[in-house]
């Protein structure tokens, strides 16, 4: 028997349907802070609200999408958070002060939640287990090349044609994620009556998958860290007078995560997750390390490298182990699971850094994370890494309810 083709048209359709979400959201999220202090002369505080409001608007959406999917249907699910985008994103034409703003972006959040939700979902479904790893790698590739190019985007469209083309651009991704939506066929699954009822209700286990608890408790922690870099690392190269190198530092970490993740991938399915993670924490502790004691351009360059090998490999191989070792009637609890905890890191992350940073110092603060990484690696192994015996217990948990 042969190796399970993996890039089939549903995993493509899947990948681009994400990537055109995750890139409306990076688009705005770089520029909609200058918007809020141009337009409605806001302090940074409020600026700051109107871009981190988005993200309890999300959890709110991943939390609902995760109870309801396995009920309502993947494809259904998808093209529900899909419409409420387009219907949010259209309200920001409409917006005529922060109050509205601040409303738009809290509800297109929540769409957001669900439709990023039913995509990570959809793709678990359409990847062969055999290439569990590879195929979560890749498919992460479509936020990472998102995460690249949406703030750049951003912040041209801005400066050159105004926030209302950045509306336009937003709309026009939206619904072009819509049609690729379209295309997919999304496998379904068969419930027994008793599993049905067991998703209904209004218990713990119904909003969050309890296998996936504990490599999304790690995801806190990684998450946490790689807040420190995405929101502060062009403030900490202003200090350290390297802003014009600073500008390619996520360039240089999509380009490594674009490269890296095929063997990766692979690893993953061929000798295990741990294979993987120990590595890829390593790096990124090491990125986080030099980082802190950066002292020319071609440092924070390099470090960018360990950063985009470490936190680049283990994001995807975190989200591979949610669902693998979740019931398979359970994927997108598992991979809300997995989403909510993660973002709850990186959310929870700059609040905490804004008031230790001018206390530590951008150097320290690097040297902690690097630790916190470490660390991250030793509860892994209690909480994840030492167990051997997942595959034989799902094989007899999935036996259940088909």
């Amino acid at each position: 028997m042969g190796i399970p083709r993996l890039w089939t048209k549903d995993f493509f359709m899947v990948s681009l349907t994400n990537f055109f979400l995750y890139f409306i959201h990076f688009l705005l999220f770089a520029s909609i802070v200058v918007f809020t202090v141009d337009k409605f002369h806001a302090s940074t505080s409020m600026s700051g609200l109107a871009a981190g409001i988005f993200i309890i608007g999300m959890l709110f959406g991943r939390l609902y999408s995760g109870k309801y999917i396995e009920i309502i249907g993947r494809k259904k699910m998808l093209y529900v958070g899909v419409i409420f985008s387009i219907i949010t994103i259209l309200l920001y034409f409409t917006v005529t002060n922060l109050s509205i703003l601040l409303i738009v972006r809290f509800l297109h959040g929540i769409g957001f939640g669900v439709a990023s939700t039913a995509t990570g979902t959809i793709v678990s479904s359409v990847i062969p287990d055999e290439r569990r790893g590879e195929g979560t790698g890749y498919y992460a590739l479509s936020t990472t090349i998102a995460a690249a190019m949406g703030p750049f985007f951003g912040i041209f469209i801005n400066q050159y044609l105004g926030f209302k083309m950045i509306f336009v651009v937003c709309t026009v991704l939206i619904v072009m994620s819509f049609l690729s939506s379209i295309f997919l066929n999304v496998p379904k699954m068969e419930y027994n009556k008793e599993k049905l009822n067991s998703m209904k209700g209004f218990k713990l286990s119904n909003f969050l998958e309890p296998k996936a608890l504990p490599i999304s408790i790690v995801s806190i922690f990684i998450g946490m860290a790689y807040s420190s870099i995405l929101s502060f690392i062009n403030a900490y190269a202003q200090q350290i007078h390297l802003v014009d190198v600073a500008s390619f530092f996520f360039i240089v970490y999509s380009i490594v995560a674009l490269v890296s993740r095929p063997f990766t991938g692979r690893l993953f399915d061929v000798r295990g997750e741990n294979f993987v993670v120990y590595p890829a924490l390593i790096c990124f502790a090491i990125g986080l390390l030099m980082v802190s004691n950066v002292h020319h351009g071609f440092m924070l360059l390099l470090s960018a490298v360990f950063i985009g090998l470490g936190h680049g490999t283990f994001s995807p191989s975190a989200q591979a182990i949610a669902v693998k070792v979740s019931p398979r009637n359970r994927m997108g609890l598992a991979t809300s699971t997995y989403f909510i905890f993660a973002d709850i890191g990186a959310g929870f992350g700059p609040f905490l850094f804004g008031f230790l940073i001018p206390i530590i110092g951008f150097k320290n603060l690097y040297v902690i994370m690097a630790i916190v990484v470490l660390a991250s690696a030793i509860l892994y192994y209690f909480l994840h890494g030492r167990n051997k015996d997942y595959v034989k217990l799902l094989q007899e948990e999935n036996s259940k309810y088909i």
